[in-house]
C-alpha cells in the first residue's frame, strides 16, 4: 500500500496542475492527479462500518487553493432535504463537511460546510473538538445534481488561515471529510474520526501536497446611519476594518472606529443569580484568525480572551465602551506560533487591552502560554494574568489536557495574586467504554474577569465518569446509536466548605429517522451556597435533585419540533417542594425557503431564593412565561430576511424572608420584602443583502425593554406588559464592503 501511494504522491507533484472550474459538476480531467477518497466509513452512529450511501471525495492542492470535490450517491429511496439554510446553519440537511489542520498539530482546525441547497457553513475547531461559527471566512463553493447523485466542489484560499511554512517544497496538513444524510441523521467520513471521541483534530488523515502561497490585502469601509425612536436623534457613523497576509506566516487584522451596531439579536436572560451569563461574540473583527488565542479550560465557557470584554460596559457605568482602534497579528516561526492582541478604548473611562500567545507543536504534545494585560485607570486598577497549557496525547487512547493559570490584581495601591489549575484525563477503552477523570483548582483571589470569562472563582472540583457506546443495535429499534454516561462529582470552594456532591446519569440517543432525544438525572447531596448572599455567608441547602429530558427532530414534511422539560427541587424547601418546566416550539415550512415559528416556555420554581441585600434572602413561589416566535426567509441566494420575537413575563409571589445566620440556617423574619415581576422584550426585523463576498448591507429595525415592579399580578400579565415596552426603537442602516487588492 505504501508504494503506490507514494508513488502517486511523487506523479502528483511534478505533474502541472490547472485551475479547478468551481461549479459543481465534477469534470474528470480537472481532477486528474487529485487524490481520489471512497472509504468512507460511519461515525454516526460510530461503529467504522461502511456508509450505507457511497460517497467519493477529491483532494488536489491548486496555486489557487485547496480544491475539494465530492460525488454523493443518494436515489430516489433515500429522500432528499430541500430546505434552504442561511449561512452557519445548524439544521440536519443533506451536507458535506471540509476540516482542516493546516499545521497538522492538533491545535487549530477550520471547517467548511455545504448543504445539498449550496448553504454554507464555516467555523473554527480548537481543543480537539469545540467548534466556533462566530468566524466567516471568503471562500468558493457550488452544488449540483441529477437523479442519481449531488456534488460539491469547494476552493478554499490558501490566505484564509495562518499557516506554517512547509520543508522541500511540500506541506503536510491533516484533513477530515464527512458527508451527512439528513433525513437519518447518518454521517460517515474519511478518515474514521468523530468528535464523540476526546481526541478529534489529532485524528485527521495527513496529505502531503504541493506548497503555494498567496497573499492578501483586504481593506473593508463601513458606514451606518442610526435613528433613534426614542429619543427621536439619529447618529452616523463610519469605520474601516484591514487584513493584510504577505505570506503564509504572518496575518495582520486590524480596525478602526469599529461599529458595532447591533445587527445580530441576544436571546433575553433574565438574571439574578451572582454569576455573569455568557454571550457569544459575532463581531468580524474579533472573529477573524481568532483560534491562537483560545486558552479554554473544562469549566464552562471559562477563556483568558473574552473578546466581548472590549466595548464593553463602561467601567463608570454610563453605556458602553468606545473603542478607538483594535489590531491583531499572528503568524509562526518555525513550529512556533504566535499571537499578538491589543485595543485601546476613548476618554478618560476607557480602558487598554493586551494580548500575547505563543504555542509550540511537538511529536506527541503541543505546550501554549498567554499573558493578557488590562489597564483601567478610571477604577485605579491593572490586571495581568499569565496562562500555561500543555495537551498530551500519550497514545491513541490516552489525552491529557492541563491548564495553569496565575492572576496578578493592583488596585488602588493593593496588589492581590493567586492561581488555578484544571487536568482533564480522557482514555478510551475497548468495545464502546471510555473513561474521563477531570480535576479544576481556582483559588479565592484568582481574577481573570478584566479581560478573560470565568464563571466563578474559588473552587475545588473533581469527577470520574464512565460511558459505554453502543451502535450495534437491532435492525429494528427505533435507534441507530445510543450513549449511557455515569458520573460521580465533588465540589468545594476554596475555604473547604462543601458545596455540593453529585451522581449523574445520562443517556444521548439518535434515532434511525434522524431525530436526537438526550435525558440526564442529577442527585445532588446538601451543601452550602456561598454565592448567594455575595460575601455575606454562607446558606445550608437540603438536599435536591433534577430530571431533564430533551427532543429535536428536524424537518418531516412541513413540521420540525423540539421539546425540552425538567423537574427539579432545591432551594430552601430541598426535595419537599418539587418545579418543573416546559419548551415547546414548533417550526412550520411554508417552502423550503421560508419558515415560520412560534414556541413558548413555562417554568415553575416553588422555592427560588434571590438576594435582597446583606444577609436578606426572599423565598418566592416563581412563575415565568416565554413567548419565542420568529420567520426566517432566504429569498434568494444573496438575500435573507429574519424577524425575531423574545418576550418574558416573570411573577415572584413571596414565600417567607430570611436572614442568614453565621452557621448557615436560614431564620424567617418578618421584614419587608416585595413580591415582584418582570417583563423583558426583544424585537428585530433584519434584512441582509450580500453585495459580493464578506460585503453587506443590513437594514435594521429593533424594539426592547424590561421594566421591573414591586408587585406580582401574575407572569400572564406580566407576559401582556412587556408587548407594550419601548426603552429602545431604533432604525439601523450599514453598508460594508471588502475591496481584495
Amino acid at each position: 500500500m505504501r508504494v503506490p501511494l507514494t508513488l502517486a504522491i511523487l506523479a502528483a507533484l511534478s505533474a502541472p496542475v490547472s485551475a479547478v472550474e468551481i461549479d459543481g459538476r465534477v469534470d474528470p480531467a480537472e481532477w486528474q492527479g487529485a487524490r481520489h477518497v471512497t472509504d468512507f466509513r460511519k461515525v454516526q452512529p460510530l461503529s467504522l462500518d461502511p456508509a450505507s450511501l457511497p460517497t467519493e471525495a477529491w483532494i488536489l492542492a491548486t496555486p489557487e487553493g485547496l480544491a475539494i470535490a465530492f460525488r454523493n450517491q443518494q436515489p430516489a429511496s433515500v429522500p432528499r432535504t430541500r430546505q434552504r439554510v442561511q449561512r452557519d446553519f445548524e439544521e440536519q440537511v443533506d451536507r458535506v463537511n471540509l476540516m482542516i489542520d493546516y499545521d497538522g498539530d492538533g491545535r487549530t482546525g477550520y471547517n467548511f460546510t455545504v448543504s445539498s441547497t449550496d448553504g454554507i457553513a464555516d467555523a473554527v475547531i480548537t481543543n480537539e473538538s469545540q467548534f466556533n461559527d462566530d468566524w466567516d471566512g471568503n471562500w468558493r463553493h457550488a452544488v449540483s445534481e441529477d437523479d442519481e447523485y449531488w456534488y460539491v466542489e469547494m476552493l478554499i484560499p490558501w490566505y484564509i488561515a495562518p499557516m506554517r511554512e512547509g520543508r522541500d517544497g511540500t506541506r503536510t496538513v491533516k484533513i477530515y471529510l464527512d458527508r451527512v444524510i439528513g433525513s437519518t441523521g447518518e454521517r460517515s467520513a474519511w478518515p474514521g474520526a468523530s468528535f464523540q471521541r476526546p481526541r478529534f483534530l489529532s485524528d485527521f488523515a495527513p496529505v502531503e501536497m504541493p506548497q503555494y502561497s498567496q497573499s492578501l490585502l483586504a481593506i473593508t469601509p463601513y458606514a451606518s446611519g442610526l435613528y433613534d425612536n426614542v429619543n427621536h436623534s439619529s447618529d452616523f457613523d463610519g469605520g474601516a476594518d484591514l487584513f493584510w497576509k504577505p505570506n503564509g506566516q504572518f496575518q495582520l487584522s486590524a480596525t478602526l472606529n469599529p461599529d458595532f451596531g447591533q445587527v445580530e439579536s441576544d436571546d433575553l436572560v433574565v438574571n439574578f443569580d451572582a454569576t455573569e451569563i455568557f454571550i457569544s461574540d459575532k463581531r468580524p473583527f474579533f472573529t477573524e484568525n481568532q483560534g491562537i488565542f483560545e486558552f479554554t479550560t473544562p469549566s464552562d465557557y471559562s477563556q483568558l480572551l473574552y473578546t466581548r470584554r472590549v466595548g464593553g460596559p463602561a467601567d463608570d457605568g454610563d453605556g458602553a465602551g468606545d473603542i478607538t482602534a483594535a489590531v491583531k497579528l499572528n503568524g509562526s516561526i518555525g513550529a512556533t506560533k504566535y499571537g499578538v492582541f491589543a485595543a485601546d478604548e476613548a476618554d478618560e473611562v476607557g480602558r487598554t487591552f493586551g494580548a500575547l500567545r505563543v504555542v509550540r507543536d511537538m511529536d506527541k504534545q503541543n505546550l501554549g502560554a498567554m499573558v493578557t494585560h488590562v489597564d483601567r485607570p478610571f477604577l485605579d486598577r491593572d490586571a495581568t494574568v499569565m496562562g500555561v497549557d500543555h495537551n498530551w496525547r500519550p497514545s491513541a487512547r490516552v489525552s491529557v489536557e492541563t491548564r495553569l493559570i496565575g492572576s496578578q490584581i493592583d488596585e488602588s495601591g493593593r496588589t492581590t495574586d493567586d492561581t488555578g489549575a484544571t487536568m482533564w484525563v480522557n482514555y478510551e477503552m475497548d468495545h464502546g467504554w471510555r473513561q474521563r477523570w477531570l480535576a479544576m483548582h481556582f483559588g479565592n483571589e484568582l481574577e481573570i474577569n478584566d479581560f478573560g470569562y470565568l464563571q466563578r472563582n474559588s473552587t475545588n472540583y473533581f469527577n470520574w465518569e464512565v460511558l459505554r457506546r453502543f451502535t450495534d443495535l437491532p435492525a429494528d429499534s427505533r435507534y441507530s446509536s445510543k450513549d449511557w454516561r455515569g458520573r460521580i462529582s465533588g465540589t468545594d470552594n476554596d475555604h473547604g466548605d462543601r458545596l455540593q456532591r453529585q451522581l449523574r446519569i445520562s443517556r444521548e440517543g439518535n434515532l434511525r429517522n434522524g431525530s436526537y432525544e438526550y435525558a440526564q438525572i442529577n442527585i445532588n447531596t446538601s451543601g452550602v451556597d456561598d454565592l448567594l448572599t455575595r460575601g455575606n455567608g454562607l446558606v445550608d441547602k437540603p438536599s435536591s435533585f433534577n430530571a431533564y429530558f430533551e427532543f429535536t427532530r428536524p424537518r418531516k414534511g412541513d413540521w420540525a419540533w423540539e421539546v425540552e422539560a425538567d423537574l427539579f427541587s432545591g432551594g430552601l424547601a430541598g426535595n419537599d417542594k418539587v418545579g418543573y418546566d416546559l419548551r415547546v416550539q414548533p417550526t412550520y415550512f411554508i417552502s423550503d425557503a421560508f419558515s415560520v415559528y412560534l414556541g413558548g416556555y413555562y417554568e415553575r420554581i416553588p422555592s427560588w431564593l434571590v438576594w435582597q441585600n446583606d444577609n436578606l434572602i426572599g423565598e418566592f413561589n416563581e412563575h415565568m412565561l416565554q413567548l419565542d416566535a420568529g420567520m426566517d426567509w432566504t429569498i434568494t441566494s444573496k438575500q435573507e430576511l429574519r424577524v425575531k420575537l423574545q418576550a418574558i413575563g416573570l411573577d415572584a409571589d413571596l414565600e417567607q424572608a430570611y436572614r442568614v445566620a453565621q452557621n448557615g440556617a436560614s431564620i424567617p423574619t418578618d421584614e419587608p420584602v416585595e413580591d415582584f415581576s418582570v417583563s423583558n422584550l426583544g424585537f428585530q426585523i433584519r434584512y441582509r443583502y450580500e453585495l459580493a463576498p464578506l460585503s453587506y448591507l443590513y437594514v435594521v429595525y429593533g424594539r426592547g425593554g424590561f421594566d421591573q415592579q414591586p408587585f406580582a399580578d401574575g407572569a400572564d400579565r406580566a407576559l401582556r406588559d412587556s408587548m407594550d415596552l419601548r426603552d429602545d426603537e431604533q432604525l439601523l442602516v450599514k453598508l460594508s464592503y471588502r475591496f481584495e487588492l
